[in-house]
């Protein structure tokens, strides 16, 4: 019953999260009236590669629900999203830069780098192979009407006056989120750098919600965010979750690696396919005890990416395997290699 106290909690977290993001692309995107696509979306494919790139380098999930929440608008190459995963540390990020501080922002860098160089070369391989990822979600297309008034006092107060119950739903979500936090239901327990940032993100959500008119509220929040995606990323996060959890208690994975040395590197990059930060960490601790070298790390850091690709599972589950599948062949070239020179 704990575990799936545990990972309901996580799940609603996690949902919440990338919920907030995609509002905040949406938002953006609206407010500027496209700039964000004239910036990352160019013809000049480089841009996407150091931007996904860029932010699947930040520790933790929040880089990676970006690059899916820009990905789903189109805003993104599949191969510059697929760069973005293998930059992607996830949790393991925080652990690492707490334990090992200079190995970890040189494994960063490499990952930055291995996901600006992999972008382009998933991307071409993709064309070549007659790839086709499924593109960006028509739903979350701006319209030439489309006007986020998101200032004005007036429509605010008269919104208020005749509350929609749209509306009424996603602020008693995020308002119950943002309690959650502050009481320790949800997220971090301790106040750090991780909860200043979720509750500050939660605070300009509520604004946005508060802020934006009813029509823009409606069709791009409501009607495309909370009843297309919302549902599908929190049973995806809460079945993967769920499943990893009740898996890694009854199945001793720690001792089954000490025990099969020979195949920790390919171990390493097939529990790197989980969808989950958890089980990751196993190679973590293995690599502060120096149990396994710098390329079994790399390996698992490659191919895994946190949380990250819960949100795009509920989206497109054919290009999440593909991207997998992708990062799982550099992972484990890139790993034999350095293994077979002595790192």
């Amino acid at each position: 019953m704990n575990i799936i106290t545990e990972v309901f909690e996580h799940s609603v977290m996690i949902t919440v999260f990338v919920f907030v993001m995609m509002m905040f692309v949406d938002y953006l995107n609206v407010f500027t009236k496209n700039k964000i696509q004239e910036m990352i979306a160019s013809k000049r494919r480089f841009k996407q590669y150091f931007t996904a790139s860029f932010l699947g380098s930040i520790p933790g999930c929040l880089g990676s629900f970006m690059n899916v929440s820009l990905y789903e608008r189109g805003l993104l190459s599949f191969g510059a999203l697929a760069g973005g995963m293998i930059a992607t540390s996830g949790d393991e990020a925080f652990v690492m830069l707490a334990l090992f501080p200079k190995q970890a922002i040189l494994l960063f860098a490499i990952l930055f780098i291995v996901g600006l160089v992999s972008g382009y070369i998933i991307d071409k391989t993709a064309y070549a192979l007659k790839i086709e990822p499924c593109g960006p979600c028509h739903l979350s297309q701006v319209s030439h009407g489309d006007e986020c008034r998101c200032f004005d006092i007036q429509e605010t107060i008269e919104s208020f006056k005749n509350l929609s119950l749209s509306r009424f739903l996603i602020l008693f979500l995020l308002l119950g989120s943002l309690y959650g936090l502050f009481t320790g239901a949800i997220g971090p327990h301790d106040w750090g750098w991780k909860k200043n940032s979720l509750t500050l993100l939660l605070l300009l959500a509520n604004f946005i919600v508060i802020t934006v008119p009813e029509h823009y509220l409606q069709e791009h929040i409501f009607n495309h965010i909370v009843k297309k995606h919302l549902w599908k990323i929190f049973l995806w996060s809460f079945g993967a979750l769920l499943f990893v959890n009740i898996g890694f208690k009854f199945w001793n994975l720690e001792a089954f690696v000490q025990q099969h040395m020979v195949w920790v590197l390919l171990i390493a990059a097939l529990t790197g396919i989980i969808p989950e930060s958890g089980p990751n960490l196993l190679f973590v601790m293995l690599f502060v005890n120096g149990t396994v070298p710098f390329s079994v790390l790399l390996t698992s850091s490659i191919v895994q990416d946190g949380h990250g690709m819960l949100p795009l599972f509920a989206y497109s589950l054919k290009d999440s395997l593909w991207i997998k599948l992708f990062n799982l062949i550099i992972g484990l070239g890139l790993g034999l290699i350095l293994f077979m020179m002595g790192y």
